[in-house]
């Protein structure tokens, strides 16, 4: 049987290099709070924008697609879902902003986790919202030559209750004794909740709505000001690797998390540096948005690309963007480098 011991193991963990990104994340955190205390009306636009990213990228992950358009207008519930895929993103979408609004007041519960999970799917014609999976499911992937194979398989349908109860019963107690890092119990959690893998569906999208509410919970808000589950989308490779090895072992108490443990790091520091450089910019709307489209390029290190001008300034159009790009290249200030989607720009020579 799986045991949930959070006493032991994030003490191996403290190697050199996790205390290094444990350290930088506080120090970071500290900043989160003068920004959020100085900053609080260019914040809205980071939360807005943050909110269909997540919305978005934490459903494509799962293969639920739809249009930019469509997105934008779900998450700010302008529209109702025409099918069952805006279903699942309308979901999302009220899940993430219970989440927001009252992270304070959701423990992580057995009983919690499935009212999460039923207005996950309150928009569905489904009945498996709310409720554990009723047949023992598994993890597939598909090799190169689209052969799909079994990687792992979780924890029996009829176990699930007992261990979802003694899982969060563990992760609460350990955070109450206070003797570890909530930022290596956290993701420790979220990995053995993916190896329950507790329901018929939806168990990616709420494993990535728990790590939000966790690390909320535990002080940490970057998630809504700079989209957690879109860092996560971007580097959906090194994602299903670390989940790959953290379930190896897993049934018999002999897995290691530290990959999985030391991803969730990496991507909550991304997240915190990406805040800190959206807030120097938004701070400084005196600008005309082509000085801070300057100031961008001024302040980044060899090529920049459009969508990097944009996820640094979202509040300036992508048209916008365009225009102040095109003035700066014919006044010779950047040179425009390749063509297409590989398109990148940098600073002339004699402008160094």
């Amino acid at each position: 049987m799986k045991l949930f011991d959070y006493s032991d193991a994030p003490k191996a963990m403290l190697t050199p290099d996790t205390v290094a990104m444990l350290t930088s994340i506080h120090e970071h955190k500290g900043k989160q709070e003068l920004f959020v205390e100085a900053h609080a009306d260019a914040l809205t636009t980071l939360t807005e924008i943050a909110k269909i990213q997540s919305t978005g990228a934490s459903n494509r992950i799962e293969g639920i697609n739809t249009t930019d358009k469509r997105l934008t207008e779900l998450v700010r519930d302008k529209s109702a879902p025409r099918n069952r895929t805006e279903q699942e993103i309308a979901g999302y979408r009220d899940v993430l902003a219970t989440i927001h609004e009252s992270y304070d007041y959701i423990r992580p519960r057995p009983n919690i986790i499935l009212q999460l999970h039923k207005q996950l799917y309150a928009f569905s014609r489904s009945s498996i919202g709310g409720s554990y999976k009723n047949a023992d499911n598994y993890i597939a992937e598909t090799d190169a030559e689209g052969n799909e194979s079994v990687r792992f398989r979780p924890v029996p349908a009829y176990l699930t209750a007992d261990a979802m109860d003694r899982l969060c019963a563990a992760f609460i107690a350990a955070l109450e004794k206070n003797e570890h890092d909530a930022l290596l119990l956290i993701p420790m959690f979220v990995l053995d909740f993916l190896c329950i893998h507790p329901f018929n569906d939806g168990n990616g999208r709420m494993s990535r709505l728990l790590t939000l509410l966790l690390f909320y919970r535990a002080g940490y808000i970057v998630g809504k000001y700079i989209s957690i589950e879109k860092l996560i989308e971007n580097s959906k490779d090194t994602y299903y690797e670390v989940l790959r090895a953290g379930s190896a072992g897993w049934h018999d108490n002999k897995n290691d998390c530290m990959p999985f443990v030391r991803y969730c790091l990496g991507v909550l520091e991304k997240a915190y540096g990406e805040f800190e450089e959206r807030v120097y910019y938004l701070s400084r709307r005196g600008l005309s948005k082509s000085d801070r489209i300057k100031a961008v390029i001024d302040r980044k290190l060899g090529k920049i690309t459009k969508a990097e001008i944009l996820a640094t300034c979202p509040d300036v159009s992508k048209i916008t963007v365009e225009r102040a790009l095109n003035a700066l290249v014919q006044e010779g200030y950047i040179v425009k480098i390749g063509a297409g989607r590989s398109t990148a720009y940098g600073k002339t020579d004699k402008w160094e």
